[in-house]
């Protein structure tokens, strides 16, 4: 998108820039000042010389990058930087997730990073802000993209472990270490049985300890017992799949967690027994819900289906269109082989 007079956000190589406080939101190149909206790979990279989040993004955000330069702010409070004023609210996408509210020369700006309308449990929900201008995802930017309620997938999930447990077989979801890896354990029912995690889920499962965030009793596959490994449900990375570390488990069935799992054709290409139809990305109706709350007559869209949302929208009247962004490469594209839909310039 050509940028405008007096546009608070502007695309440059480094990745989305504000001129007047001359500072980043979640750049792909190393900058001096970095806004982060959460703690995805696609969105947090190393190598800023200082980076400003959310504080309840804190501590997942330093298990992601280590020591760094790191100053938070709490949700809804704000702070002013060479005349701009910067707030963060929270976006319902994972831990810490927030939009980032801009406040300069009489208009507002949000750079939503990524979010759910939806619920769960792990992660403070998506609040509407009003702005001038929305700068939106477009993930699942396509009308096909629906999501069932949560504890609907919830329920199948725990049905399917149960159903395993009985027959003496371990069940294996694959979910994106941060963020999907601890909404599914959000929903597991321990009465069913011992839930293992991978390290990697372990490591992030402690930053959301250290954040407040209660999540059911887990073990390491070291600790559980013979009898447990076989009835057991193990939350673990994609790149688990396939490894000598599930040949611990002896017999399982393996499931994917993905948005893409609607897609036909997606479980297949994982090479898993389920799919379970699980993002932390808005589907349609949300993408449209939030927009919409925004109240925005101006809608920049980042990564994802752009083109037809951009379309959807101009047909209703708002002025519609996209900055080009390395965005895209977290759990619902790079952990599930799917390749990102092109972007619009």
């Amino acid at each position: 998108m050509d940028p405008q007079p007096r546009d608070i956000v502007v695309a440059r190589p480094e990745g989305l820039y504000c001129p007047a406080g001359d500072f980043f939101i979640d750049p792909w190149r190393p900058v001096a000042q970095a806004l982060v909206t959460h703690a995805h790979g696609d969105h947090l990279r190393p190598g800023h010389g200082r980076y400003l989040t959310s504080e309840a993004g804190r501590h997942v955000v330093t298990q992601r990058v280590g020591a760094v330069d790191l100053q938070t702010l709490a949700y809804g409070d704000t702070i002013t930087h060479n005349g701009v004023k910067i707030s963060f609210h929270p976006a319902g996408h994972v831990l810490g997730s927030a939009q980032i509210r801009l406040e300069h020369g009489g208009q507002v700006w949000v750079v939503s990073g990524d979010y759910k309308t939806g619920p769960d449990a792990t992660c403070a929900p998506f609040e509407p802000v009003r702005c001038d201008v929305f700068v939106t995802e477009s993930t699942f930017g396509l009308p096909v993209f629906r999501w069932a309620p949560q504890q609907d997938v919830f329920d199948s999930i725990n049905a399917w472990w149960a159903d395993n447990a009985a027959a003496g077989r371990a069940s294996i979801v694959h979910a994106y270490s941060f963020g999907k890896a601890q909404r599914v354990l959000s929903g597991l029912d321990p009465a069913i049985g011992t839930i293992v995690v991978h390290g990697a889920v372990a490591a992030m499962d402690e930053a959301y300890a250290r954040s407040g965030v209660v999540l059911p009793a887990t073990k390491s596959v070291l600790d559980a017992t013979p009898a447990e490994l076989r009835r057991c449900l193990v939350v673990a990375p994609p790149s688990a799949q396939g490894s000598a570390w599930l040949k611990r488990f002896g017999d399982y069935s393996d499931a994917f967690a993905s948005g893409w799992m609607l897609l036909r054709g997606a479980r297949r290409r994982r090479n898993v027994d389920r799919g379970f139809i699980l993002s932390d990305h808005a589907d349609w109706p949300g993408l449209l819900e939030a927009i919409a709350a925004s109240g925005a007559p101006r809608v920049i869209v980042t990564h994802g289906y752009v083109e037809p949302l951009v379309r959807h929208l101009a047909e209703q009247g708002l002025q519609s269109g996209a900055f080009k962004t390395e965005y895209g490469d977290d759990e619902d594209v790079k952990d599930t082989g799917e390749a990102a839909p092109a972007e619009s310039t």
